[in-house]
């Protein structure tokens, strides 16, 4: 998850967009810089990197979120929801009924007509955030939020069942931001900071230990499985540019897969394991996946590593295509396209 301030219970975050610090926070990081190690300076002077690129809705205005659906035939995108407020992240069920968006730290269906169909329960959960989505088998749905008893930011994995009900905490430790499933439903990938900084980490769906997949420096981040479950998709800063990467699931031989000179992010792979789609920064954000951009949404293809523009360039970045939103049959995905407005 990398929400701006308009996420619901949260202040700005920093770093990779995942890190979120209250501002005495990084008051300290400054005046206590000097007398760090080589390496927390460099995490920590990323990190102040970062906090000028953070996703914020300028004073005076407000966000207008628009949810379209592209079509791959067609080529179009089509708008089925307007709405004068923030909202994110649209998943699209398995059985292919309805889309989920977070808004305000609730998980909403809408479907692909756009019409509301109410609020999805998850119990005393209730700060969600934009990094959610299903198995592929679609019982069960995972959320990654805050908790309300707790002030600083945080975010825990819950897994419920799809239809809704008393989530199960998986992850003891927090940050931790769900990205993906593994196809037979034993193993989450997420991202998570530790020992200050973020990587891609696996747990069992049943909780317990957590696995660290990679360790370089920067943000390694948006780990998500191949439907054939060889390969996990990740978006990785090891390059000094951000750019999406696969791996195999025990994180072993990684390979580059897009090279160019533009922010790349969360490749969410299709049905049909043949492409996926991406999100391109316009300009270099660094390790930073703000709000508030000039974005594109591209097409990967997976074996020839060729890229194709889906949409022409659109205000966005933060919340709109976080996590997977391809419909069952791979022929359309979901994604938000934002505007602003005055107060």
């Amino acid at each position: 998850m990398r929400p701006s301030r308009t996420t619901f219970g949260n202040p700005p975050r920093f770093a990779k967009g995942k890190r979120l610090i209250q501002d005495r926070n990084l008051l300290r990081f400054c005046v206590n810089l000097h007398q760090t190690k080589p390496i927390m300076k460099k995490i920590l002077a990323l990190a102040l990197i970062a906090s000028s690129l953070s996703a914020q809705v300028p004073a005076g205005k407000k966000a207008i979120s628009s949810l379209y659906i592209y079509d791959l035939a067609s080529g179009k995108s089509e708008k089925i929801l307007e709405e004068k407020r923030h909202f994110e992240a649209p998943n699209w069920s398995r059985d292919g009924k309805y889309l989920l968006i977070n808004a305000y730290g609730k998980l909403e269906k809408i479907s692909p007509k756009g019409e509301k169909l109410g609020v999805l329960n998850t119990g005393e959960v209730q700060k969600a955030n934009n990094d959610h989505g299903y198995s592929f088998d679609g019982k069960t749905l995972f959320i990654s939020s805050a908790k309300a008893e707790i002030k600083e930011h945080t975010s825990f994995i819950y897994k419920v069942a799809s239809d809704g009900g008393t989530p199960i905490q998986l992850t003891p430790l927090t940050p931790s931001y769900w990205h993906g499933v593994s196809p037979d439903g034993k193993t989450m990938v997420y991202c998570a900071a530790r020992n200050g900084n973020y990587d891609v980490y696996a747990m069992s769906t049943n909780g317990g230990e957590e696995i660290r997949l990679t360790s370089t420096d920067g943000l390694d981040d948006g780990p998500e499985y191949s439907p054939d479950g060889k390969y996990i998709y990740i978006n990785s800063y090891r390059t000094g540019m951000m750019q999406i990467w696969r791996m195999k699931p025990d994180g072993s031989e990684p390979e580059q897969m897009t090279f160019d000179h533009y922010s790349n992010w969360f490749a969410h792979i299709a049905p049909n394991n043949q492409v996926a789609t991406i999100i391109t920064y316009m300009e270099d954000q660094v390790q930073a996946h703000p709000f508030g951009r000039q974005i594109k949404l591209r097409l990967l293809d997976l074996k020839t590593k060729q890229i194709k523009d889906l949409t022409e360039a659109f205000y966005g970045g933060q919340g709109t295509i976080n996590v997977p939103s391809w419909s069952p049959d791979g022929k359309k995905f979901a994604y938000v396209r934002y505007a602003l407005e005055d107060l």
